[in-house]
């Protein structure tokens, strides 16, 4: 039986509340600044003595014409308008030209976990008070979950694999993984994929807020994602999006492509639990963990890095350090002099839900290609038994060469990627 081909990454893109392409919202990482802001305006005005929670990571002074011809943005999503433009980054980054690729071995594969929703909350309000024969004809193709896939697709005549996943929070997780697969069974040379969600709108807010899943820490926004600590009281929602461009290691030596990173491992299983909890002993998460280790060839003890999920909720950080702490034992316990260094991107960006995945894998790269791993702000004071090192506070110089990537989703769903420095 042949090896499988390599994989690895050759570009990067992302739009978030840190920054408005890769290397700004790498650098809001690395510099352990905060995204979160109050939001107001429209339905927060309106049920204002309603909002428990008034604050979000919302993407400032985006402006999608930058890399978007104006008529088709105005004919896109906001969660659409994010995906395309990280996806014109990664590609413009990776130095391809699809003209000079089979288009048949090209492909996309991207998540969401909600899609288009700002649509879909336009399109009732328009129904209610103009009637629904003044709805817009472009409203199925600006909701549907797919439609970043598809329009990356036309945008470059990309005819190979084409997907999208819904799977919650760890939609974009999925993507990459499955993206992976179409490259290492001979499906395709390279992929286009990643994540993007636009889900900051009264609808989203107020059902999180009704869940009571979102943190009321209003009076200090940038202080409210806290994962890990003592005093968390939920997460904070973000919106964003971020793209990878994957290649068979073949393909992208032949075309001289700078190599960024290589992706050795995918993970996915379900904790068949609870629609919305974890397994409270992170039993699901560990799984994946496992699985990706074994898909990737490594021990637990060559790990060095995890970008965790960590949401800031109490049942999911809590499930998460078990998870970790089972696993990886020793070589995770701060206590024991273990070498494991865990973090929370999410502390700055907050949880951007379907993009998740994609948005930490730059994290990821960056951790193993530049030696940086970024911090968990906010953390002042870990939770009992939360025995781990969570590189409070400020970056942290580390040459490493694996990272893991996990990424949880509501439903049960647990994929965990494994990144490592690319070495020819």
């Amino acid at each position: 039986m042949s090896q499988s081909p390599r994989v690895v990454i050759t570009g990067m893109g992302a739009v978030s509340n840190l920054g408005l392409n890769a290397d700004s919202t790498w650098a809001g990482m690395r510099e352990g600044r905060s995204g979160i802001s109050r939001v107001g305006g429209g339905d927060f005005e309106r049920y204002r003595d309603t909002w428990t929670c008034r604050i979000a990571g919302v993407v400032p002074n985006f402006d999608p014409t930058a890399r978007i011809e104006h008529r088709e943005a105005k004919r896109l999503d906001r969660f659409t308008q994010l995906g395309v433009t990280a996806g014109v980054e990664a590609v413009e980054q990776s130095g391809i030209d699809f003209s000079k690729v089979d288009p048949e071995r090209a492909g996309v594969v991207v998540g969401s976990g909600i899609g288009g929703i700002i649509t879909i909350e336009e399109g009732i309000h328009q129904m209610i008070d103009r009637g629904p024969d003044r709805l817009s004809p472009f409203t199925v193709p600006r909701l549907m979950v797919n439609a970043v896939t598809g329009n990356l697709s036309i945008r470059y005549r990309l005819l190979g694999p084409a997907s999208a996943h819904a799977t919650a929070c760890a939609s974009s997780g999925h993507a990459i993984g499955d993206a992976m697969l179409y490259l290492r069974r001979g499906m395709a040379d390279v992929m286009i994929a990643g994540g993007a969600e636009a889900a900051v709108s009264p609808l989203c807010v107020a059902a999180f807020m009704t869940m009571k899943a979102l943190s009321t820490r209003n009076d200090a926004p940038e202080k409210a994602s806290r994962p890990f600590d003592a005093d968390r009281d939920g997460f904070v929602l973000g919106e964003g999006a971020a793209m990878l461009v994957l290649e068979t290691e073949e393909h992208a030596k032949r075309r001289g492509a700078t190599i960024y990173a290589e992706l050795l491992g995918f993970g996915n299983s379900s904790d068949a639990a609870h629609i919305t909890a974890p397994d409270p002993q992170g039993l699901g998460a560990s799984r994946a963990m496992r699985w990706a280790l074994r898909d990737a060839r490594l021990n637990v003890d060559q790990i060095e890095y995890i970008n965790a999920h960590g949401t800031s909720t109490p049942l999911g950080d809590q499930a998460e350090v078990a998870a970790v702490l089972s696993l990886f034992g020793a070589h995770a316990r701060k206590s024991a002099g273990g070498r494991l260094m865990m973090s929370s991107t999410k502390s700055m960006h907050g949880h951007t839900l379907g993009a998740s995945g994609a948005l930490e894998s730059i994290a990821c790269i960056h951790a193993v290609r530049d030696g940086v791993i970024p911090p968990t702000i906010n953390l002042d004071t870990p939770d009992e038994g939360f025995d781990l090192d969570f590189v409070p506070h400020h970056a942290r110089e580390r040459r490493v060469r694996y990272a893991m990537n996990n990424t949880f989703g509501f439903g049960g769903h647990n994929v965990t990627l494994i990144l490592g420095r690319y070495e020819d």
